[in-house]
């Protein structure tokens, strides 16, 4: 998962930026379309040096999938759990997952194409986070709309992160305009008439 170092001025492990390589990579070019020789390249190593951080390329892609649902998750849990109303809380989901979006999108790209790619044991744990994740969703509209049942809360929910996901094909503004562009679709959507 790629580390941001943007507010500490502790610089990136050689696995952090192997993994950082990884997924710009796997975004540009497909997981199957990447060899460890490309990653080792793209930091300065050899692809064989590699070895020394990761069993090899699958265990790269478990990590950054794995890490980052695992992030998601923990991040949502945390802001709602901090927020001091329903409708905080769905704002601080929209701006954690605006946030997510905007920082990671060539993670977007990989999970999107190459989820599949992995294990199965760890895509039965990335889809466990995201479920969990969703759920995080699930609770905090149904606490700010009464008018919602449950499977619609869900379909909602897939829905506004859907939507604020679609940031790798559709950023087109600088990174301040497109964040304020969508919190504000996002919070439209989520919660008509304002949370």
């Amino acid at each position: 998962m790629p580390v941001d170092t943007s507010s500490t001025s502790q610089k990136p492990t050689r696995r952090d930026q192997l993994l950082d390589a990884a997924a710009e990579l796997f975004a540009r070019f497909g997981f199957h379309g990447v060899g460890i020789d490309d990653i080792g390249a793209a930091v300065g190593i050899s692809g064989p040096a590699l070895y020394r951080h990761f069993r090899g390329k699958d265990a790269m892609l478990a990590e950054l999938l794995t890490g980052i649902s695992d992030k998601l998750l923990e991040g949502g849990r945390t802001r709602v759990a901090a927020a001091p109303s329903g409708p905080e809380a769905l704002r601080a989901l929209v701006r954690w997952q605006v946030e997510f979006a905007l920082t990671n999108p060539a993670l977007i790209t990989v999970h999107m194409r190459d989820l599949d790619s992995l294990a199965d044991t760890d895509r039965h744990r990335v889809r466990e986070a995201q479920r969990g994740y969703v759920e995080v969703w699930v609770t905090t509209l149904r606490t700010t709309r009464d008018d919602l049942d449950a499977p619609t809360a869900r379909a909602t929910a897939h829905a506004v992160i859907g939507l604020i996901n679609s940031t790798p094909y559709s950023a087109h503004l600088a990174p301040d305009a497109m964040a304020a562009l969508l919190e504000r679709m996002a919070l439209a959507a989520a919660a008509p008439g304002g949370p």
